[in-house]
């Protein structure tokens, strides 16, 4: 069965079809759960051979689609970059970033085994180790200087950042903000996933089967400093699991083999300088999470769990 088209994509899948082998057709739709900036679904095609599946990335939101010539044209550079590598990540089958063809600008490729993992389960400490040793790897990458063309970014800024409204602990975020308004220090810089967290990560098995099979969403790739994506996956942790799982993602980094900044305020800065970028609006970003079954995860629960990260980020770097 085929999506209607009154949901706006009949151009894009004409162009999606005439990117598939000959014979081959799209013979099932199925929207994916998760996504926040981008419209994804999962194609499953057939006719010519042995049936399988692709993923179409649509940027329908305003914003987005201003900004989808960038990031679906990065998106496309890193997925060939990566096919070579040791990093899972999908195969590119076509790209049209300007949505020049598309109701929307588009991307597809190949769709891979496994799903996000998110619950509050025993299986966190292994997913916890799993993804340090992830992102170890993705860090390692040797990127040609023609890859490293985007520097990082921050996502917020000391005048920038809005305390929630129901806090009691203004004195602490206060402090927090006091740490990034000096300058960036001194860093090593390498290739980021700069959006790598679990809704990012696919994974297959369980317990000691339990595995990675995909890092996917790569259009805010840059290159810059290992603490701040160590910094963005430790954010979306305490977020998901409270400030104890939060805290455990750099020592299980470090422990994969990956380098952080030896001064601990240094790092510091880098953990704050992502945290404070989620105040006020956590629950925004938690709105694909509770898609997926995480209804727990309230605006009183998110504040919560933000003030006692950055509480024990000054306990132990400060």
């Amino acid at each position: 069965m085929i999506e209607d088209d009154v949901q706006g994509w009949a151009g894009t899948r004409r162009w999606v079809e005439g990117v598939l082998a000959p014979g081959e057709r799209i013979a099932r739709v199925t929207p994916l759960k998760g996504g926040w900036t981008s419209r994804m679904r999962r194609l499953d095609i057939e006719g010519a051979g042995t049936p399988y599946a692709l993923v179409l990335r649509s940027f329908v939101k305003p914003f987005y689609r201003r900004h989808a010539p960038g990031l679906l044209a990065r998106e496309a550079r890193v997925l060939r970059l990566l096919e070579d590598s040791a990093v899972p990540a999908p195969a590119l089958r076509a790209v049209d970033a300007q949505g020049a063809w598309c109701d929307d600008p588009s991307l597809v490729m190949t769709h891979l085994p496994g799903g996000v993992r998110i619950g509050h389960d025993g299986d966190v400490r292994r997913r916890i180790a799993l993804l340090a040793g992830q992102l170890a790897a993705v860090h390692a990458l040797e990127v040609p200087e023609t890859g490293r063309e985007r520097a990082w970014q921050a996502w917020t800024a000391p005048e920038r950042v809005q305390v929630p409204a129901t806090t009691g602990q203004d004195a602490l975020w206060g402090r927090a903000v006091d740490v990034i308004r000096r300058d960036a220090p001194a860093h090593r810089s390498c290739f980021l996933h700069r959006d790598f967290h679990p809704g990012n990560v696919l994974f297959t098995g369980t317990g000691e089967e339990l595995a990675v099979s995909a890092v996917v969403d790569w259009v805010e790739t840059s290159w810059g400093p290992a603490d701040l994506d160590v910094a963005h996956c430790s954010t979306a942790l305490a977020l998901l699991h409270g400030a104890p799982a939060g805290m455990a993602f750099a020592d299980a980094y470090e422990h994969a083999g990956g380098q952080l900044a030896a001064h601990g305020p240094d790092h510091l800065y880098w953990r704050l300088l992502d945290t404070l970028a989620f105040a006020p609006d956590a629950h925004k970003v938690a709105a694909p999470w509770r898609r997926l079954g995480r209804t727990d995860l309230t605006p009183e629960i998110l504040t919560g769990r933000l003030e006692d990260y950055l509480q024990a980020l000054f306990d132990r770097y400060a």
